[in-house]
């Protein structure tokens, strides 16, 4: 190990990097190719086989964090065993992270840390690590959204606007193109608020796609964070020109004319979107848009608000809008029906507030 474990962030500055699975120690990396090893017929998979690659990519991405820490710091050994993960040094972990991180993050790495330990070594006991996990989560503050709360009908009057402005003040049809998608984007995430993952990786023909006239966002059961059912919502028509608009111009933006059926185009590299490179897009968007960050997640803390000061005499809309499942609400018929029917509901809440 170089002890050199630091990036460049946006504004230039240095900052602690996560060492990839390729430069763990070999016991680590060992370790968690074992964990994540897939079953086959007569053998059962590693332990976390069962979980979604975004959930392994998460808690490796913190164990590498951890790893990179103890690199820097003269901490790290080749030859240990797998999970190095001792009282000492997460203390001398949590130490660094509260000199320059909020409380949230660092409850948020500490418990990934506990999680990718477990699956590092699943005979090893970490209730201790699981007592001091408990104790950040009680002194955590976490940063109000309050300032940053925008309705579900603003963000759709803000997409659709940027629409409208792309078609009248756009000077080329490239620019006319991406203000477009920029502009759907907005407002189809504002009423059909999906994970950012599954929302950045939509595919025409696949997880977006025409029936019998209706565009629907149809994410397969696997795909899902929960990986228990899936998440469909119909497209409210009132969308389907702005849709059509897009899909004319997207060519535009492929410009090499590359195949692909990601609805999702970069203007900068004329490849499907990544799923941080379109998070970074919403926000700067919304930024300038209506002045304030309104990240992918706060699309969907404003859909929960909307539902509720709209939908109020709905039960569980706002749970169903957000494909949660309901703790009060178990029986898996009633959340797929209404899975599908509160998308319905909740494009009609927003439809009727934009006429008013």
């Amino acid at each position: 190990m170089t002890g050199t474990n630091f990036s460049n962030g946006k504004s230039g500055v240095k900052r602690p990097r996560s060492l990839p699975v390729s430069e763990w120690p070999d016991a680590d990396r060992h370790a968690w190719e074992e964990a994540c090893r897939p079953g086959s017929r007569l053998k059962p998979g590693g332990v976390a086989s069962h979980l979604a690659q975004v959930s392994r990519d998460s808690f490796a991405r913190r164990y590498g964090a951890f790893l990179a820490f103890l690199d820097r710091n003269g901490r790290l050994h080749q030859r240990s065993a797998p999970a190095q993960v001792t009282p000492t040094n997460v203390a001398a972990y949590i130490d660094e992270l509260t000199a320059r991180v909020r409380s949230v993050t660092t409850y948020n790495c500490i418990y990934h840390l506990r999680r990718a330990a477990e699956l590092l070594a699943p005979t090893v006991d970490f209730s201790w690590l699981a007592e001091i996990e408990k104790d950040l989560a009680l002194v955590m503050e976490p940063r109000s959204k309050s300032d940053r709360l925008v309705l579900s009908e603003r963000l759709v009057e803000a997409g659709l606007t940027l629409v409208i402005e792309a078609q009248q003040l756009a000077d080329n049809d490239f620019a006319r193109a991406r203000g477009i998608r920029n502009g759907l984007m907005i407002a189809l995430l504002a009423v059909c608020p999906n994970r950012l993952k599954n929302f950045s990786t939509l595919e025409i023909g696949h997880t977006f796609k025409q029936v019998h006239g209706s565009w629907w966002i149809a994410v397969p059961a696997a795909l899902t964070k929960s990986r228990r059912r899936p998440d469909e919502r119909r497209v409210p028509e009132w969308l389907n020109n702005t849709i059509d608009l897009y899909l004319k111009s997207r060519p535009v933006l492929l410009r090499s004319g590359s195949a692909t059926n990601a609805l999702w185009i970069s203007s900068t590299t004329a490849r499907p979107m990544t799923t941080k490179n379109l998070g970074t897009l919403v926000s700067k968007v919304t930024l300038e848009t209506l002045g304030v960050d309104v990240s992918p997640h706060l699309f969907r803390t404003a859909a929960a608000s909307t539902a509720a000061a709209y939908g109020g005499n709905i039960p569980h809309l706002a749970s169903a809008v957000l494909n949660h499942t309901d703790p009060r609400v178990t029986e898996e018929h009633y959340n797929r029906a209404t899975s599908i029917g509160a998308s319905r509901t909740y494009a009609e809440i927003i439809s009727n507030l934009r006429q008013d």
